[in-house]
């Protein structure tokens, strides 16, 4: 399978309107359609004609009948003009049965290959070193492994980088506090977990806000560490490792690879940049700074501060380089709050002002989200008003998963139990997260996320369960010899309904790619588990004249419904 559906109807669209009207000028020759807005419109629509009947100095409704006259209609079922000139199509129930045959037999699930591999790059999660990841840090993360999920899917080749803060002033405070204070600690004779480099840290941050020796101290401490000294490489290497320990706990939980890249990789190239970027005359120097402006905004960015201290927006220029010099990237996705969507703004900017970047050859995406707010509309915070670790929000859901599924009447052993309440858990917090529009804030709430009936996980979860039962309840039959032997063929109208849904995933999924939405993709699930027990209430499957023919669509829902979730992150199970 080459094309995806609504791209076989554009080009036949296309076809027909070049037909109709050859001295049409080439920059007028583009189609415009999608989904019908309603089932009773049919099945795709077509609302070109209202956008060419200015150049073509024809009205709609002839447009649309000199369109349709030309078409070519295999596999098409009806053609209708309706209102000012929408063209109306619904497509034959055999050509969609044969469609899903072809869908049911491949591996891809009909999604074409690229045409060319891309090399993307999505930076995601980036906590911050001696920092306890909180629950800021969940959007970012969960949304980032699925955009990187969606592009190996689809055949691209994904770069995860966790852009982690481990450099900087924070660091000689740190270092020094626990020079003097813990001693045994750098010395390796007492042990330390991140909630201690959390607490030093903050005691470390109040001695150098109120002790001006001690402030020399630390940023002596930082002049060490960016020259390579050899004690301070080492305690650094320490607090870097004790955080990198606590943070794969998270990502070993959330099932998220990433490989890290923190700011002290780029440390060594920031003064080529700098000194760089003075000569192209990019940068200027203002009040002793070294500072880039850009047309229209206000804010500059800062590449060297007075004091000849670097920032983040030095760092982040030569991030954004090394994407382009050394992945050699095509694409760029960078997925923080929508708080620093005008510093990305910035950054993309000078690095074309520089020349650093192409944007011709290069897409850069900045990916905001939402606050995750707490029932009171706040951000989401512990009952003490501290903000929520992530570790103790994701243990909280699947301990409540896990007191859900226990009160449920059930015939599952206690380890099935547990094992269903670690991935119940997990992926509620998931799937509450990504099926909200990721540019608004969200209220977080155990209750509705681990619901069954809704857009949860556990309903769509529950509708993958269904779909196994049906093939358990044909013990007789085997599926793989079945779809061999015998084809699917669409008659009840929830059958039909079914079949296209499933034929649209790869539009879904398109759509994903370009607006990194997953939202969009959660919704299609939805609907999916939807159509499907509409199609199981009104369509018996086992013992049925038409059983293989629905065992084999069943077959397509589950398949379409468990690399869906995948994409986003969630683990499937056989039952609940």
């Amino acid at each position: 399978m080459t094309q995806l559906l609504i791209d076989q109807l554009h080009d036949t669209l296309l076809e027909a309107l070049g037909l109709a009207f050859p001295d049409l000028p080439k920059n007028e020759q583009h189609i415009e359609i999608g989904p019908a807005t309603s089932e009773k419109f049919g099945h795709y629509q077509c609302n070109s004609a209202m956008r060419l009947a200015r150049s073509l100095k024809q009205p709609p409704q002839k447009i649309a009948e000199a369109i349709v006259e030309n078409m070519d209609r295999d596999g098409l079922e009806s053609i209708e003009i309706a209102g000012p000139g929408f063209i109306n199509l619904t497509l034959h129930p055999l050509f969609l049965s044969n469609r899903l045959q072809g869908v049911l037999k491949d591996h891809r699930l009909g999604i074409p290959k690229p045409m060319q591999a891309l090399k993307i790059v999505v930076e995601f999660s980036s906590p911050n070193i001696a920092k306890e990841m909180h629950v800021g840090h969940l959007r970012s993360t969960i949304i980032g492994d699925a955009i990187a999920r969606l592009f190996e899917y689809l055949g691209h080749n994904v770069i995860r980088l966790n852009h982690v803060g481990d450099w900087g002033t924070a660091f000689g405070m740190l270092i020094v506090y626990m020079r003097e204070e813990v001693p045994k600690v750098l010395g390796g004779t007492q042990r330390a977990d991140l909630s201690s480099l959390m607490h030093w840290y903050r005691e470390s941050k109040k001695r150098f806000d109120t002790d001006p020796e001690f402030k020399t101290r630390a940023r002596l401490a930082v002049v060490e560490l960016q020259g390579g000294g050899e004690k301070a490489l080492k305690a650094w290497k320490f607090i870097c490792d004790v955080s990198r320990s606590s943070f794969q706990e998270i990502y070993d939980l959330l099932e998220v690879k990433i490989e890290e890249r923190g700011e002290s990789y780029y440390n060594p190239q920031l003064a080529p940049i700098v000194a760089d970027l003075m000569k192209r005359k990019v940068a200027e120097t203002s009040e002793g700074a070294k500072c880039i402006f850009i047309e229209g905004i206000d804010l500059p960015l800062m590449i060297e501060k007075s004091d000849g201290g670097f920032t983040y927006d030095t760092t982040d220029i030569a991030a954004m380089k090394d994407r382009v010099d050394h992945e050699k990237a095509d694409r760029v996705i960078i997925v923080t709050d929508s708080g620093q969507s005008l510093h990305f703004k910035l950054i993309y900017e000078a690095c074309i002002k520089a020349g650093y970047l192409d944007p011709k050859k290069l897409r850069f995406d900045h990916v905001p989200f939402g606050v995750v707010l707490g029932s009171d509309g706040k951000k989401f915070k512990t009952r003490s008003g501290e903000t929520e670790k992530l570790i103790d929000l994701l243990k909280t859901s699947v301990k409540q998963a896990h007191a859900i599924l226990t009160e449920k009447e059930h015939d599952l052993s206690k380890e099935e139990i547990d094992d269903l309440s670690q991935i119940l858990g997990i992926d509620a917090v998931k799937y509450a997260d990504l099926s909200s529009n990721r540019i608004s804030d969200y209220i977080f709430s155990y209750d509705k996320m681990l619901r069954f009936e809704g857009n949860t996980a556990a309903f769509i979860l529950y509708s993958y369960v269904r779909i196994n039962g049906i093939k358990r309840k044909a013990n007789h039959v085997d599926i793989s010899t079945l779809s061999g032997k015998e084809t699917i063929s669409l008659v009840h109208l929830t059958e039909i309904s079914l079949g296209l849904h499933l034929l649209r995933f790869g539009e879904v999924l398109r759509k994903f790619a370009d607006d990194l939405l997953p939202h969009c993709l959660t919704d299609y699930l939805y609907q999916l588990a939807g159509k499907f027990n509409l199609f199981f209430r009104d369509c018996k499957v086992v013992g049925s004249r038409e059983e293989s023919s629905r065992l084999l669509l069943c077959e397509v829902a589950a398949k379409t419904m468990k690399q869906g979730l995948h994409i986003l992150g969630l683990r499937t199970v056989e039952r609940m």
